[in-house]
């Protein structure tokens, strides 16, 4: 494999959001993993000190990031949510809401829905995916806008089995 190609190859992982890919041919046996997009973490850089004209100015130390905190998942189990079912997405992909832009949606808010009804469809590598409901009972929220890239276990509804 020539090195333009590998760079190809390469800058095609990085767009399609996947994490690792492996490729065997007779030839080589390659492998390609990249980090999943972690928080990011802004620095803040020490104000700058006024100089005294006894002491010498200290030298100063690198700056401390900030503490990350997690966001809260979309959907939480406290208060009323507690008894509300999460359907979470079994694979990473592109969320649609509908086989076509120009068709109505699976299911809305306030549908009840029953075990085994398509409820939305998630394109991966050009494949569509229908996803079923695992739960009989009541769309209360969608959690993904249509036609957004979604990761493995992503909430995506949220469904009152009663």
């Amino acid at each position: 494999m020539k090195a333009k190609e590998l760079q190809e190859l390469i800058d095609f992982i990085a767009k399609s959001g996947l994490n690792k890919v492996d490729i065997e041919t007779e030839e080589f046996k390659i492998s390609v993993k990249r980090e999943p997009d972690s928080p990011k973490v802004h620095y803040v850089p020490e104000p700058p000190r006024a100089a005294s004209p006894i002491a010498p100015v200290p030298a100063t130390t690198p700056p401390v990031p900030a503490p990350v905190t997690a966001a809260p998942t979309p959907a939480s189990t406290t208060g009323s949510d507690s008894n509300y079912i999460t359907l979470k997405s079994p694979m990473i992909g592109t969320f649609y809401r509908s086989s076509s832009p120009d068709s109505a949606f699976f299911v809305n808010v306030g549908d009840e829905i029953s075990k085994g009804d398509v409820i939305c469809i998630i394109e991966a590598m050009k494949l569509f995916n229908e996803i079923e409901a695992e739960y009989s009972g009541k769309i209360v929220k969608v959690l993904v806008e249509n036609a957004s890239p979604v990761e493995y276990d992503q909430p995506l509804f949220l469904i009152d089995p009663s």
